[in-house]
């Protein structure tokens, strides 16, 4: 079918009549969707409209149907249709259609649906009339319309309802294949609005040759399966107390004291080494209990597999047996594919993670529908044993709605991307709601998928509708649909992102604001707020430290699909700008999600946290907060270091050195500290040189060149900061008794002023007014708890030498 044409685009027009002798039918609502137009979905590869499915049936004999009119886009208008005949698109998501049943005769017709929502929606209007409004909502693919009579169907009308923000088949069929790969069934539902038509069915009278022909197609599949999980089995850690004397006791945990509280007579007078105060007497037990942990395959998704492979064992023997008592002729090559089945299923049980105890109840985990081996084992389980196999007979199956089905194939279809690059290590026991042949996402339960980073040992974690432990929401709670936690190896803080799913799409329609403020397609601006409020919202705190803002980033990932096109919109450069905005994000476009993941794990810390916002005023903040402290101290290893870093005007140290790496954005100058133990000349101890910061980076140790590196240091992570230029100091500062152990965070106020190094670690308000107070009547001495400055954790005292 070809574009629409556009006299009709302004109200609605009569869509589909039916004239009987007992009755008229119309269904009245737009032909067309706006963004279905504007996206131009649905379209063969010729660009022309995709043809829609309709068919009407009837079941009664005293039904005469006359005329059957259907709306054709090219005639404007209705026209003459026979079935088999080409139908275009009429019935879309999210769009509301009337539908009137004008009854010739008196008799008691009543409408239908299996959904009682829209069996609701239409009722009776006056005597003759029945008359109600059908909205699909999100749902799409067919519905029946029935009119019964007396309770028996009269007529039934089937009709395919389209989506309206992806296509129908480059996108949501992929989506249902990609939903239920990952998660057997995930996509079923019951007796929802519409259903799709699928080959599969349920029997419960499964006969023994329809189970081996089965169980012949998969079982080597099977048998892969089970192999692929042996070399990663599922385990659980074990914690068991065991009494021992209390000499020989390594890890003694808090149970002892419940513990040794119900068996005073553990203790005996021991005055010398007594650690316990009993009526005057100083106690001490003789024997404690020791807790060790161990790892056990004893899972129950270990017991599954097993019970399962007992299960066809079990059979495979009955159909031995069955085929030995028939009274004709054995097959022997028949019988010899049952033993041989049958010793494969023996060798798979004696593996040790299969020495587990027996199945009490059935628990479906998010380890048994998603870990590589439990997967496949899980689905042969449901064709085997559930009977599903595959047949000519077409059965209807509810689906879920596409807002729900979108947001569980982005958590899904993330966990695909990640999974294709990254080891996947852990991933927690997730419940799931199974009602009849339709399973879903429990949403009261923690779900997170572990992940590592082969390239250098870096763990993150996906998590899906919940968050990170010691995140909160101190005003409004908020749940995002996906957050990707990062801990870098080299930094102490974890790097948090929300991507969250939106079946939203402003299709930014000809004349709207929308259109003159973005030019293109995009997410709802509405979407993009809440992306702000999450990141605002959500804060980290573990009861001993203020709160903070921890996520660094939030998107909204919403379904459309030029993803080149989508590169030039505002709120995809926002993401650069403010760490906020939107991805395109379906079966065919998923290339900007993909890379943003590889940039944001692969990112540095310091790149990670230069991402995120920071409130106006920051750098002021932090000089006042930190005292302005923006000159590193740092050690020399030995005088040929001065030497290459005066010539080459650099300065290296290791990046595990700096703690905090917040403060690399805030240092501007170096100095070197040259101590007692490497420079003993005479005069050529203490800080003599610093130097401007031109530029800084992060290298690994053999990317420097100007100075060998010791062997085996190849690959740690450098700072290399590059000098301006080298500057002598009048006056250098002293060590005073003191040094630097690796490196010391200062003012260039305290720097240009100190006489001893113990100086530059004054910090609070209180020591510097001492200090200055004590400058102004002679030679200050500060004295630390600690003999390097850098590793003091506070002044002992300040005072003025004599």
């Amino acid at each position: 079918m070809d574009s629409l044409h556009t006299g009709y685009r302004n109200g609605t027009v009569e869509l589909l009549r039916i004239e009987t002798n007992l009755f008229n039918l119309y269904i009245q609502g737009k032909p067309f969707h706006p963004t279905v137009e504007a996206l131009q979905l649905h379209r063969d590869e010729e660009g022309a409209m995709v043809n829609a499915h309709c068919r009407i049936d009837k079941f009664s004999s005293n039904l005469e149907i006359s005329s059957i009119s259907v709306f054709s886009p090219e005639k404007n208008g209705l026209q003459e249709w026979d079935e088999g005949q080409a139908c275009a698109p009429l019935f879309f998501e999210t769009q509301a259609y009337e539908i009137v049943v004008e009854k010739k005769q008196d008799v008691a017709i009543q409408f239908y649906h299996e959904n009682m929502y829209l069996r609701e929606a239409v009722k009776p209007l006056g005597k003759n009339i029945l008359s109600g409004i059908l909205n699909f909502q999100n749902e799409v693919g067919y519905t029946e319309l029935e009119l019964r009579l007396h309770g028996q169907a009269l007529m039934q009308l089937q009709l395919e309802i389209f989506p309206t923000k992806m296509d129908y088949k480059k996108d949501y069929e992929t989506i249902l294949s990609d939903v239920n790969q990952q998660i057997y069934n995930l996509s079923f539902d019951f007796l929802r609005k519409t259903y799709h038509l699928t080959g599969l069915k349920d029997t419960t009278q499964q006969s023994m040759t329809e189970f081996f022909a089965i169980l012949k197609h998969m079982f080597q599949h099977l048998v892969q399966a089970v192999e692929r999980i042996k070399n990663a089995p599922h385990i659980k850690t074990n914690i068991v107390n065991q009494k021992v004397t209390s000499g020989k006791a390594r890890h003694a945990g808090k149970g002892n004291l419940a513990y040794l509280s119900r068996h005073p007579e553990l203790f005996v007078k021991d005055n010398k080494n007594g650690i316990i105060h009993i009526n005057g007497q100083n106690m001490y037990p003789t024997h404690v209990l020791e807790s060790k942990k161990y790892m056990d395959f004893d899972t129950g998704e270990n017991r599954f597999v097993r019970w399962v492979l007992i299960r066809i064992a079990k059979k495979l023997q009955a159909l031995r047996v069955r085929l030995k008592s028939v009274e004709r002729t054995s097959d022997p090559q028949l019988l010899r594919s049952v033993d041989l089945m049958e010793s494969q299923l023996q060798r798979l049980l004696r593996y040790d993670f299969l020495a587990v105890g027996d199945m009490t109840h059935m628990s479906v985990s998010l380890v048994l529908q998603m870990a590589p081996g439990y997967r496949e084992v899980y689905r042969c389980y449901l064709m085997l044993m559930k009977g599903l196999s595959v047949q000519g007979d077409l059965i209807r199956l509810s689906l879920k709605d596409l807002a729900q089905l979108y947001e569980y194939w982005c958590f899904l279809k993330i966990h695909d991307l990640l999974s294709r690059k990254y080891e996947l290590i852990k991933q927690d026991i997730v419940k799931v709601n199974r009602s009849g042949i339709f399973v879903k996402l429990d949403k009261t339960q923690k779900s997170k998928i572990m992940y590592r980073n082969p390239q250098n040992g870096e763990v993150f974690t996906l998590y899906y509708n919940s968050l990170p432990r010691g995140e909160q929401t101190p005003t409004v709670g908020q749940m995002p649909d996906n957050v990707l936690t990062l801990k870098k190896s080299d930094s102490s803080i974890e790097y948090k992102y929300i991507f969250d799913a939106k079946y939203r799409l402003n299709p930014a329609y000809e004349g709207t604001p929308y259109r003159r403020m973005y030019t293109n397609p995009g997410p709802e601006e509405s979407d993009i707020n809440t992306m702000h409020r999450y990141r605002d919202a959500i804060v980290y705190g573990d009861g001993q430290q203020e709160l903070e803002r921890s996520m660094f980033g939030a998107y909204v990932l919403f379904p459309y699909d030029n993803e080149e096109q989508f590169r030039d919109h505002k709120f995809y450069k926002s993401i650069e700008l403010v760490n906020v905005g939107a991805f395109p994000f379906l079966p065919n476009a998923t290339s900007l999600m993909e890379k943003f993941l590889d940039e944001i794990i692969m990112d540095s810390p310091e790149k990670a946290y230069e991402r995120s916002t920071r409130p106006r005023g920051t750098k002021e903040y932090y000089f006042n907060k930190l005292e302005g402290k923006n000159v590193l101290v740092g050690s020399l290893r030995e005088p040929s270091q001065l030497d290459v870093a005066l010539s080459e005007r650099f300065y290296h140290m290791p990046l595990k050195n700096i703690v905090d790496h917040k403060l690399l954005t805030q240092i501007e100058y170096i100095a070197m500290c040259q101590s007692r133990r490497k420079f003993q000349e005479p005069g050529n101890t203490g800080i003599h040189w610093f130097g401007r910061i031109q530029d800084w980076k992060v290298v690994r140790r053999g990317e420097i060149t100007e100075r060998p590196a010791r062997p085996g240091t190849e690959e740690e992570l450098y700072v290399k900061f590059t000098i301006e230029r080298w500057e002598r100091r009048d006056k250098p500062i002293a060590l005073g008794g003191q040094g630097i152990y690796t490196c010391l965070y200062t003012s260039k106020y305290m720097f240009d002023r100190a006489h001893e190094i113990a100086e530059l670690k004054l910090e609070n308000d209180e020591d510097l007014r001492q200090w200055r107070e004590a400058r102004r009547v002679g030679k200050v001495k500060v004295e630390l708890d600690h003999a390097d400055v850098d590793l003091a954790g506070s002044v002992v005292e300040i005072r003025v030498e004599e």
